[in-house]
């Protein structure tokens, strides 16, 4: 199966980020792509954490939900749309929501980010949870692809790619590949990103892919990028280090089920 990392820089302004997105998911058709994946955040990048509050969709209907179904069942895609602002609990406050759809342009899956992102230093300062309820679920969902193959695909988003229990649930649950859309900080990016992606592959036998923000946004924040797909054995396939762009490569399911049999260390396992 080939699958496609979309890397975005993403603006404050919708209808920009609808057109770029539109533009690369079509560049991931054209090539072949089955599956391709948003960055966190594709919808926006806000002046204020609280922009996203003003953009909240009901699950189910919504400017941004209705694209994601429509240009999946336009370009005959898997389409995982990276993140937006599903409406919470309360007024101030959303869920980062991971929302999956097939090519027939129907919601399979939905994942709110569990792991709310906080750091600080004398530059810059992060706290999600300002605007942001976490959510409290593991989800997987089963994509067919055209040669036949089921995949068991599990979603993340972003921090939650430093804590590997979450992928343990997915690994448990049989997942072959795992998504990450992500908009990871240039700091922490250049310093953890590719180790922490290799990791979780190479200790779950399972595909990675995961789609980021990469440069320098309106706002001003600087994203790290190096959008890429990762073997089970750790090797990356294929990358992008900054801007706008499709990153591409094939998934080969005879390959991870080889890397499995000659290493069956999930079947190890003993906590």
């Amino acid at each position: 199966m080939k699958a496609a990392a979309i890397q975005m820089v993403s603006a404050t302004s919708w209808p920009h980020n609808r057109d770029q997105a539109l533009g690369l998911l079509q560049e991931a058709a054209d090539a072949g792509a089955e599956l391709a994946v948003l960055p966190e955040y594709f919808c926006m990048m806000g002046q204020r954490d609280t922009d996203k509050l003003a953009l909240a969709e009901q699950p189910g209907r919504g400017p941004v939900q209705d694209f994601l179904a429509g240009a999946a069942q336009r370009l005959g895609l898997w389409i995982a749309g990276g993140t937006l602002p599903m409406a919470g609990p309360d007024a101030q406050h959303v869920y980062n929501s991971h929302c999956v759809y097939g090519p027939d342009g129907q919601c399979v899956a939905r994942y709110d980010k569990i792991h709310l992102f906080r750091y600080a230093n004398e530059r810059e300062s992060y706290d999600e949870s300002r605007v942001i309820t976490a959510g409290r679920e593991a989800v997987q969902f089963e994509l067919p692809s055209r040669d036949g193959q089921r995949w068991t695909v599990g979603l993340s988003v972003c921090y939650d790619l430093r804590f590997p229990e979450l992928y343990r649930q997915h690994a448990a649950a049989g997942a072959h590949l795992l998504l990450v859309p992500s908009a990871f900080t240039h700091t922490t990016g250049q310093a953890h990103w590719e180790l922490l992606l290799r990791a979780r592959a190479v200790e779950n036998l399972a595909f990675v892919l995961a789609a980021a923000q990469g440069g320098v946004h309106e706002n001003g924040r600087h994203t790290w990028g190096h959008s890429m797909l990762v073997h089970p054995w750790g090797q990356v396939l294929a990358q992008q280090e900054q801007g706008p762009g499709v990153v591409l490569a094939e998934l080969d399911f005879a390959a991870l089920t080889q890397a499995r049999a000659q290493l069956p260390a999930l079947q190890h396992r003993v906590c």
